[in-house]
């Protein structure tokens, strides 16, 4: 059963958020939740709440429609982040100018589903995937 999650208006510049999701897409959630962890970038720390959170959906989603949850089988299936509202602010410059600075923001989206039917079998019968 798929599950999503979102993060709005995170501060944090889409360009950095985007480095660490394109290191989860893709991963086992196990795997991935243990890769932001230990990320030295800032934008993983809201990155591994959404992934937390998009789990924690998929087991209520579970839990509703009274199917069996293993979170080992789940996916980082889709992962993506879209540009939020750019604050917009200015900064004093020399000879009475003023720079302007761009505060960004992100929306952090992490969609987890359970590993294909297939590609467990093979993962499972050889040790690794083909």
């Amino acid at each position: 059963m798929e599950a999503m999650a979102k993060a709005r208006y995170v501060r944090v510049t889409p360009q950095k958020a985007r480095r660490v999701v394109d290191l989860v897409r893709g991963k086992r959630a196990g795997d991935a939740l243990a890769v932001l962890e230990f990320a030295p970038q800032a934008a993983s720390e809201p990155v591994r709440k959404v992934v937390q959170s998009a789990i924690a959906n998929a087991r209520v989603k579970a839990d509703q429609a009274g199917e069996a949850f293993d979170e080992r089988e789940m996916v980082v299936s889709a992962a993506f982040v879209d540009e939020g509202p750019t604050m917009k602010r200015f900064r004093p410059r020399a000879q009475g100018r003023a720079a302007r600075i761009n505060k960004r923001t992100s929306h952090i989206t992490v969609v987890v589903a359970p590993v294909p039917a297939r590609a467990a079998a093979t993962t499972s019968t050889t040790g690794r995937s083909s």
